[in-house]
């Protein structure tokens, strides 16, 4: 299987409606710190997004979303969940080389997406907190009238709430991760799943600096 291959529709969709998430969520929603959080940064990307200033500026636009997403998510937790029972055999180096292979997809992923916003809209259901760990559940409510339920998984990390899943109808982002990587890697090995990771990152680097070049004015 290829990287390619393992970027499947569902992952692709909960991606895209993790993003429009993240930049159509309402505010004055009575909750607790985990939702709370989650709205302080996410009120920091509504405004990059709609900044006239950073429109053609491509780069600029992104490296300060990023910096936003590195706030909001758990990267390491959810490598480390994502491959499951083969984090374990791993050297630190290797983790760490994991941690930042997948971490740099899913971000350049994620802002892709939100670059693709529609006008839908979400709604908050529920906050649950048991613990360190929290879920905040939500809808997103496409212009057609579809309600999609879809809920962040968090973790507390000192006084900082990270998100470290996103269940999309009743599926895991995590899980689905979880499967494709175990496939590779009892198919093939780990080593190849990292071949495979740098691989997809070099064309996502090139499609990157294409768009950000043709955003960009010519200087005369």
């Amino acid at each position: 299987m290829t990287v390619a291959g393992s970027m499947t529709r569902l992952r692709l969709c909960a991606l895209m409606l993790t993003a429009l998430l993240a930049i159509v969520a309402p505010r004055g929603v009575a909750a607790g710190p985990p939702t709370d959080q989650l709205k302080s940064a996410i009120d920091r990307v509504v405004k990059i997004v709609e900044d006239p200033s950073l429109k053609d500026r491509t780069t600029e636009r992104r490296a300060a979303m990023r910096k936003i997403a590195d706030e909001i998510f758990d990267f390491n937790e959810i490598a480390r969940r994502s491959l499951g029972r083969h984090w374990q055999p791993l050297t630190d180096k290797q983790r760490a080389e994991f941690v930042s292979l997948f971490s740099d997809l899913l971000e350049r992923s994620y802002i892709s997406k939100i670059e693709l916003y529609g006008g839908e809209k979400i709604q908050y259901s529920a906050e649950r907190v048991d613990g360190d760990t929290a879920t905040v559940a939500t809808r997103l409510l496409s212009k057609s009238g579809t309600e999609i339920p879809i809920d962040y998984r968090l973790l507390k990390k000192g006084d900082k709430w990270l998100v470290y899943d996103v269940n999309i109808e009743g599926v895991s982002l995590v899980s689905n991760y979880r499967t494709q990587f175990n496939k590779i890697i009892q198919t093939s090995s780990f080593a190849d799943l990292i071949q495979k990771l740098k691989a997809k990152q070099i064309e996502l680097t090139g499609d990157d600096q294409g768009k950000s070049g043709a955003a960009t004015p010519a200087k005369k």
